[in-house]
């Protein structure tokens, strides 16, 4: 039934020759018929080759550099059923250069992304399946009816967002770099494959890493040497479809461009460490990939990992390289092997800091500073210990736990994906 309302043709808006009620009379979103295809045709073209990670950088890509702010007052009034403001209307008379459809197609793509992004960011952060716009509008018989879009993915109908894939990569972006500003620490788990991580975030986790580790050891290939890169982003494009925010590890970037690594993962965030197979790289080698990697791809959240730690390299370095990271643009630190109070909350004080997972729990880590605990390669090496374990149970009689075979088939089916995107 939902198909054949959202099949009726959207309520006709009145013309417009000024401010908000001229945005709504000239863009896609209210249109019908051949002028909606028209529209459709141009706002699609307007995107086509846009892979911006921030609002910021959409804004730029559609001539509409540092209008953030108009449309932050635009996007409350952008719907014919809500009340126009004054402030709305003078918003809209700045960024409207021309009264052309492409001008109005301009600012409606960027006030539509500007709402489904903060919408779908909320919604990444509390775990909330719902869509970003629950509900649309249909003209049918008799007025104007509600029609309700729960269960069906964004941008459904026959009025299909045609940005929903880059609206719900910059939403994860922001769900996720918000997750390391909360009053608990984000406690992230590392998965291997998309079974692992599919089956992590029905466990209720709200972002999922990759590990280094799992992924290397699954495919025959000794973690560390920069030797797993084709395995490690061919899991990132798997993992793109979880309705969550997805980091991956890199490691030192598997001897490629990091920069353009990274601006080609679609991922909310990576770990980039500065150890090499044989070594460190200097403090100011790594800072230099940092910034590159910040100006290519602003919106993902870049962990920088410090391995003097695991080299036995005293602390003082370790904070002079976190310092340095951190100028350069990296928004959180991670040094793995890290457990003394006094070195996690003076680390702690310069950007949110990581660790592994430890003895102490979520609270007691989260009060001495600490903002997100990994587990790194844990849930890997446990599997492996208990397939042994289960294989041997058989082996000797005993009645061996595991998932159901239909919990398994749930939880890769096309359902549990993105409702998002």
């Amino acid at each position: 039934m939902t198909e054949e309302l959202l099949s009726l043709p959207v309520p006709q808006v009145p013309a417009g020759d000024h401010g908000v009620a001229w945005l709504r009379a000239n863009v896609v979103r209210f249109s019908n018929g051949a002028e909606h295809q028209r529209r459709r045709a141009l706002t699609t073209k307007l995107i086509e080759n846009v892979h911006a990670t921030t609002l910021d950088e959409l804004a730029n890509a559609l001539n509409l550099s540092g209008s953030l702010d108009d449309i932050a007052v635009i996007a409350p009034c952008y719907q014919p059923h809500e009340p126009i403001t004054a402030e709305a209307d003078a918003a809209v008379e700045r960024l409207a250069r021309d009264r052309g459809e492409e001008t109005a197609a301009r600012i409606g793509l960027l006030v539509q992304a500007w709402a489904a992004t903060h919408a779908l960011a909320a919604r990444f952060r509390t775990g909330d399946p719902t869509p970003p716009v629950p509900i649309t509008r249909r003209a049918a018989e008799g007025g104007v009816i509600e029609v309700s879009l729960e269960g069906h993915p964004f941008g459904h109908g026959s009025h299909a967002c045609p940005g929903r894939t880059l609206a719900t990569k910059i939403a994860k972006n922001m769900a996720f770099r918000a997750m390391h500003h909360q009053d608990e620490p984000l406690v992230l788990p590392n998965a291997w494959d998309y079974t692992s991580a599919a089956a992590l975030h029905a466990a209720g986790f709200k972002a999922i890493g990759t590990t280094s580790l799992g992924v290397a050891a699954a495919h025959g290939i000794p973690d560390g040497m920069g030797l797993a890169g084709e395995q490690a982003t061919a899991l990132a494009a798997l993992l793109r479809d979880l309705p969550c925010p997805v980091t991956v590890d890199l490691e030192s970037g598997f001897g490629q461009d990091p920069a353009e690594l990274v601006a080609g993962l679609d991922a909310a965030g990576v770990n980039l460490e500065d150890g090499r197979p044989h070594g460190l790289a200097t403090p100011e080698e790594q800072a230099l990939i940092i910034s590159r990697v910040r100006e290519r791809a602003p919106g993902v959240f870049l962990n920088a990992r410090i391995d003097t730690h695991w080299h036995g390299i005293a602390i003082e370095e370790t904070g002079e390289r976190a310092k340095r990271y951190v100028d350069a643009g990296a928004d959180g630190i991670f040094v793995p092997g890290l457990t003394e109070p006094r070195d996690i909350e003076k680390l702690a004080s310069l950007a949110p800091l990581n660790v592994l997972a430890q003895q102490r729990t979520p609270q007691e880590l989260g009060n001495l500073g600490v903002r997100r605990i990994s587990t790194g390669s844990l849930l890997f090496r446990a599997a492996l210990q208990h397939t042994v374990a289960t294989a041997e149970a058989v082996r000797d009689g005993k009645t061996p736990q595991a998932l159901g075979y239909a919990a398994v088939q749930e939880l890769i089916s096309r359902g549990t994906r993105s409702a998002a995107g």
